[in-house]
């Protein structure tokens, strides 16, 4: 999605909150979109902060860059699995306001 090969819209039913915002604001952007060669993930890690909580990170090579990620998933209470968070290294998305 962040490299224009799938519709942002694909991802709708596998975020929460914020989460689906944050991803539409990158792909716009399309900060992995290279000429050629897809991008691919060159290492994984996460962390477990608490049961029914991960933070990952993914270091993606897109061209000849680098690029890091990092989300948060949680498990709901249908027990399916969830981004709820995503940074891409680089500009972030406006943060709304609170009423």
């Amino acid at each position: 999605m962040l490299s224009g090969h799938r519709p942002v819209h694909s991802m709708l039913r596998h975020t929460r909150g914020r989460a689906y915002d944050e991803l539409a604001w990158l792909a716009e952007r399309g900060p992995l979109r290279t000429r050629g060669a897809r991008p691919v993930v060159r290492d994984i890690g996460y962390f477990e902060p608490r049961p029914g909580a991960i933070e990952a990170f993914a270091r993606i090579g897109a061209g000849d860059r680098l690029r890091a990620m990092a989300f948060r998933l949680e498990l709901g209470q249908d027990l399916r699995w969830r981004c709820t968070a995503v940074e891409l290294g680089g500009p972030r998305p406006p943060r709304a306001e609170a009423d």
